[in-house]
């Protein structure tokens, strides 16, 4: 991609299209699935209790209640104020001590050095200005400290998702693409010399639904983006992604008993801070 043109994107405007999508549909639906991929995350970072830890685009707070959960002092910040009540309601139910904060994983509101971990899970790979983002994990990360991240491949089915809503709702030019974090060339650049180790790992979540309706029922009707581009449409293309989106889960289902059952590739990335 051409620099300049990253250069001139309005990443301000981009910012508040996105918070609107995420605001949209019902995220807690969506993302209660991946719980165990969270506090796999927290495992491989090998949390200890007492650490301080940051969980950069919480959502409905996966990560932040994982490392919780073991008893580490967690700050969890999204740019979504209702993703925020949600995550704040559920840390309440297990009674764990989390502080929610509205802010921009572009500009997060910590001194330097504040954190011993610094974790996202599907989160600030989607941050447009990749950069800045990665300026800012480093940044508030204390020297030695840990950063963990996940994020959907460039492979398989993140793929073929970005294809089908590629064909109704493009992406705002001047983008680079969210899945270049799930790469370890991009992650080397990202973070360069500022740390002094790195483990990547390729892993799988696996999406599973009762049924293709199912599926799609869900993807379109509490999956933020995808509710937020059929606002947008008319009749005929509302049941053109509808269509594209069943034979797409169709395709990738490895299920045979009428459910569905599809894997979806990330990657795990632990690194050092230096």
């Amino acid at each position: 991609m051409n620099e300049q043109s990253v250069t001139n994107t309005d990443f301000t405007l981009i910012k508040v299209r996105q918070k609107q999508a995420w605001a949209a549909g019902d995220l807690a639906i969506t993302a209660r699935p991946m719980v165990g991929v969270a506090e796999n995350l927290c495992e491989s970072i090998e949390l200890h209790a007492g650490q301080r830890v940051l969980d950069v685009a919480t959502g409905t707070g996966n990560v932040a209640l994982g490392a919780a959960r073991r008893y580490c002092d967690v700050t969890g910040i999204d740019y979504v104020p209702d993703l925020l009540e949600k995550a704040q309601t559920r840390g309440a139910a297990e009674r764990l001590t989390i502080t929610f904060l509205e802010a921009d994983a572009e500009h997060l509101p910590f001194p330097d050095a504040s954190f011993d971990v610094v974790l996202s899970a599907f989160g600030v790979m989607f941050a447009p200005d990749q950069e800045q983002a990665a300026r800012e994990l480093l940044r508030v990360c204390r020297p030695g400290g840990k950063i963990g991240l996940l994020s959907w491949t460039p492979d398989g089915f993140f793929r073929d998702m970005g294809k089908v809503m590629g064909t109704y709702a493009p992406a705002p030019a001047g983008l680079q693409p969210p899945a270049l974090w799930g790469t370890e060339k991009r992650i080397r650049e990202l973070f360069g010399a500022a740390i002094t180790s790195l483990r990547t790992t390729k892993r799988f979540f696996y999406h599973r639904y009762r049924s293709l309706d199912h599926a799609v029922d869900v993807t379109c009707n509490d999956f933020g983006p995808t509710v937020i581009a059929l606002r947008t449409m008319d009749e005929s293309a509302r049941e053109g992604l509808s269509h594209d989106m069943r034979v797409m889960f169709e395709r990738a289902n490895q299920a045979d008993d009428g459910s569905v059952f599809v894997p979806a590739e990330y990657l795990e990335v632990l690194a050092v801070r230096r």
